[in-house]
């Protein structure tokens, strides 16, 4: 069997009330509607089998271009070759162009054998428990303040969910919101505290070091259950979240935005994160997400996955050391970002956990679930063919 063909195909959907704030933040807002742009892959082979992923923004798939050439041609199924060769024809770049394939190439393989992608990796469970993680704050009166944060902190608790991750307002060099950040640690923390394990994802929004300090002693009060990227280094001075490691109780959450394999190695092996992030849309595909995972595994450390999505179902599936599914973006007055290109009953929103606060791992063959790909055709706005 060979790569026969590689399509791309760049989308976009809305999403009403979400607009965004001072920064780069997607927050709620009655008055906007935001068109977001997405992109799907298709790998064909000579045999008629076709791999698909939708997924990836517009710095993935210009690498795509990179390497598609050298894809044609090869046999899908010797992904580990394939991966090995990607990362190193990306070594200049950020490798996130390996993710979509990477996907795309275990769907086609799950189509061959027939199998769900989880039992070809190895499945561990068939339920995942959820988390639900917010939009970021907002004065348009959605999150708006801690008491808001609290209340809705209380209804996705009734829901079920067993978790809770604030996404706040951080700082800029218009204004001060720490305090705001502060108060709503112990708000939620005073509301849900005792039935749920909460979590604080700042995205980098701290500027200085005392800021990230002064949050992370509130988390210790109301002892959080992890603490992620909380200032604007990006998320990747090993050095500098080993201090905060020293000077706080509340665990670390590191590593969504470090790119590979030996980077995550090197930030857990410098003492600088408690818990490791991987993304198989980010890290290089499911081979790389479930290589990070395995890594961790050695060292005695849960690896979280980020993000919603198929792919990241069926790694969270296969892995062990893995804790929580994020339901991500949600909020009381919008939806969520996912894309509404799914067939069938494949969700992630605030109703698509059960009882318990879990959700399924899709069951069908390769990612089992079907694209939509009349609603991606109909709202497509670019794309290449490679062959």
């Amino acid at each position: 069997m060979e790569i026969s063909r590689i399509e791309s195909t760049e989308f976009s959907y809305p999403l009403e009330n979400v607009g965004s704030d001072d920064g780069f933040n997607l927050v709620y807002d009655s008055d906007s509607t935001t068109d977001r742009h997405l992109f799907a892959i298709e790998i064909h082979t000579d045999e008629g089998l076709t791999g698909e992923f939708v997924g990836g923004n517009s710095p993935a798939f210009a690498q795509i271009n990179e390497i598609a050439d050298y894809l044609i041609g090869k046999d899908p199924l010797r992904r580990e070759r394939l991966w090995s060769e990607m990362k190193r024809g990306l070594r200049k770049y950020d490798r996130m162009g390996i993710g979509p394939v990477d996907i795309a190439l275990w769907d086609l393989a799950g189509k061959r054998y027939d199998a769900p992608i989880h039992e070809l990796l190895g499945s561990y469970r068939s339920r995942l428990p959820a988390y639900a993680s917010t939009y970021h704050a907002d004065d348009n009166g959605g999150l708006d303040s801690p008491d808001a944060y609290a209340d809705f902190a209380e209804e996705c608790l009734e829901r079920g969910f067993p978790g809770f991750k604030i996404h706040g307002w951080g700082g800029s060099d218009e204004r001060r919101d720490i305090d705001r950040e502060i108060e709503t640690v112990h708000a939620v923390g005073e509301r849900v505290g005792d039935e749920m394990d909460l979590m604080l994802d700042p995205a980098c929004e701290y500027e200085t070091f005392g800021d990230a300090l002064d949050v992370g002693r509130a988390c210790d009060e109301e002892e959080f259950y992890w603490y992620e990227d909380p200032y604007r280094d990006g998320g990747i001075s090993q050095y500098a979240y080993r201090k905060l490691r020293q000077q706080i109780d509340t665990p670390l959450l590191q590593t969504e935005h470090v790119r590979g394999l030996e980077s995550h190695t090197d930030f857990l092996r410098n003492d600088a994160t408690d818990f490791l992030r991987a993304d198989p849309a980010y890290d290089a595909g499911i081979t790389g997400a479930m290589k990070i995972a395995h890594m961790a595994e050695g060292f005695g450390v849960d690896v979280e996955i980020h993000s919603p999505g198929p792919a990241q179902r069926h790694c969270m599936a296969a892995i062990r050391n893995a804790n929580y599914y994020e339901m991500a973006l949600v909020h009381p007055d919008c939806e969520n970002t996912t894309p509404p290109v799914y067939e069938g009953d494949y969700a992630d929103d605030l109703d698509a956990i059960d009882e318990d606060g879990t959700v399924p791992v899709p069951d069908g063959p390769g990612l089992g679930v079907e694209y939509d790909w009349d609603y991606i055709e109909g709202n497509r706005i670019g794309g290449r063919t490679y062959e």
